[in-house]
Parts: structure tokens; sequence; C-alpha cells
């Protein structure tokens, strides 16, 4: 798992790259406080060597909570900028800071 963090000059905005080694899935999304968890807001794009890979544009200056969504599997990010609990899911979430 992989996250980078790109910085534009021109706005306050972040790329934020999500990247998850995921050979044997069908299907990965990403999910969380940017996209209201909707498991279909962003699906990741499958690559040759069975990473799963997607770009969010994110505000800067905040924090954001996420997961992947593996085949209907939540799973947390171990590159993550941190980890918060979640009373929701009963659970912590990832959470990448731009």
């Amino acid at each position: 798992m992989a996250i980078s963090k790109q910085y534009l000059k021109s706005k306050p905005v972040c790329k934020v790259t999500f990247s998850i080694l995921a050979e044997d899935a069908k299907k990965v999304s990403l999910v969380g406080s940017f996209n209201e968890w909707n498991t279909k807001a962003m699906p990741l794009k499958k690559l040759k060597n069975g990473t799963f890979k997607g770009v969010v544009d994110l505000d800067k200056d905040d924090s954001y909570e996420f997961k992947y969504v593996v085949d209907g599997t939540y799973i947390n990010d171990d590159a993550a900028d941190s980890y918060v609990w979640s009373d929701y899911a009963a659970a912590d979430n990832s959470v990448v800071t731009v």
C-alpha cells in the first residue's frame, strides 16, 4: 500500500495517489470522508502488476479518513499518516493529512 502527494502551486489542492496491491481482487474502491463513504464513487484501476490505483484531489491543510474496499472487505492502509477510531464502524479508519 502506498500514498503519494503532489501539491499544486496554482491552487490550494493536493493530488493524492492511493494504491494497494490486491492481485486476486476483482474490484477495489476507495471510500472516505471526501466521498461520503460511497463505495461506487471511486473505483480504483487495476494495473498489470496487480496493484489498484487512483488519484483524488483534496483540499490542502486538512485531514481525511478513508479505507479501501477490496471485494467488499474494508481495509486500512499501512502507509496512512495516522489512524482514528470510528464509533460507526467500531474500528480504526486510516487518515491522510494534506
